[in-house]
């Protein structure tokens, strides 16, 4: 039997830790300043464009309770932010469940902090094959590698965690936030992780498909001999 089988959680957890991380940024300007009344004490964790949009957002609140994912981790991004999230610290976060002892031992190690919800949505990968003329290289690029992983983390640790992946969700979310006192239900937690897999699956077999459907030819193409 797995020493990892969970027998004890938080029906209802409170939401003190968010990492955001978004291409499609709409609705965080009304997301972002609800749940930050709802839970003042709220830390936002954020990388790239979503950070500096965020920082427009929350303008002088953004010293106390925005922080870089390159700054939490001690990592920086690598050249054109290929690398921003993959990091132990954050998974961690994602990852760790509230009643073992051995995974809280492990936060206070590295100076992690739980990560309560993650607000993430992918590379537009369906909207750059959509255009005229587009290559196997643009495409390439889109695929998006971070927040699937983190969708992925967040939504199997549904226990505890919240996978945010649709902005259509913002104002459930934070009706509930309201509603509850700054916490999250094991009934929306589980929805939010269905919905969340549905979203990677889809993702996953959209490149699947695309990539079946170009000949070697038309890859070789876009790179030098």
């Amino acid at each position: 039997m797995s020493i990892n089988v969970v027998e004890k959680i938080d029906a209802s957890v409170t939401v003190k830790h968010v990492l955001v991380s978004v291409s499609d940024k709409s609705g965080l300007d009304s997301l972002v300043p609800k749940i930050l009344d709802i839970n003042p004490e709220l830390k936002f964790f954020s990388t790239g464009g979503t950070y500096i949009r965020l920082q427009e957002i929350l303008g002088d609140k953004a010293d106390t309770c925005l922080t870089q994912v390159s700054e939490y981790t001690g990592q920086p991004e690598t050249q054109g932010g290929l690398v921003k999230t993959l990091d132990f610290k954050i998974y961690l976060g994602l990852l760790t469940e509230t009643y073992n002892d051995f995974h809280q031992s492990d936060l206070k190690r590295t100076e992690s902090v739980p990560i309560d919800m993650v607000v993430v949505n992918l590379y537009p990968f369906k909207e750059t094959i959509a255009r005229t003329g587009v290559t196997v290289e643009q495409a390439r690029g889109n695929i998006d590698i971070g927040g699937p992983c983190m969708i992925r983390a967040a939504a199997k640790n549904f226990i505890r965690v919240a996978s945010v992946v649709d902005p259509a969700d913002y104002d459930r979310i934070v009706s509930e936030l309201k509603a509850g006192n700054g916490k999250l239900s094991l009934e929306l937690r589980y929805q939010l992780a269905g919905k969340a897999f549905d979203h990677t699956a889809v993702y996953d077999r959209t490149i699947a498909d695309y990539l079946a459907g170009q000949t070697i030819e038309q890859v070789a193409g876009c790179y030098k001999k």
